[in-house]
């Protein structure tokens, strides 16, 4: 994933993402694994995100992935979680004996943003050594 360009914004902005199916169900087996995983990859084309790394597990999932600034990460995992959830209640009817609430994803979610080679620390560095910056350019005048 490299730097990439959108109408208004130059971006690098990618998160790691963890959730679960409800009640922490280890559902996510066989065919429905291989569908969910193909859900995520259509979805994301859909919206011009880019998944580098996604792993299905039987109880959880795990989708690294970059997407524009114009999405904020809880639309992301809304997105994701609201679409997929639809087809297999659709695709998988007798999820809905599992899954009584009626719904097919936990509420919540774990999300981080992560970046190549910019760490908190050089974010850190960055920002200080501006100020300094900043404070001499401001004594010239």
């Amino acid at each position: 994933m490299a730097i990439k360009r959108a109408k208004h914004a130059v971006y690098d902005i990618k998160y790691h993402f963890v959730w679960i199916p409800k009640y922490r169900k280890e559902i996510l087996t066989k065919q429905l694994k291989k569908r969910v995983e193909q859900l995520f990859q259509e979805i994301a084309a859909q919206y011009d995100w880019e998944i580098d790394t996604m792993e299905v597990m039987g109880d959880h999932v795990h989708i690294f992935l970059s997407a524009p600034p114009k999405y904020s990460p809880a639309k992301v995992v809304e997105v994701l979680k609201s679409i997929s959830s639809k087809v297999v209640f659709e695709e998988f009817p007798w999820l809905k004996k599992h899954l009584w609430g009626g719904e097919f994803w936990g509420d919540g979610y774990f999300v981080r943003t992560v970046g190549d080679r910019v760490t908190s620390e050089v974010i850190r560095r960055y920002i200080r050594y501006h100020h300094r910056e900043q404070s001499k350019q401001l004594k010239l005048f």
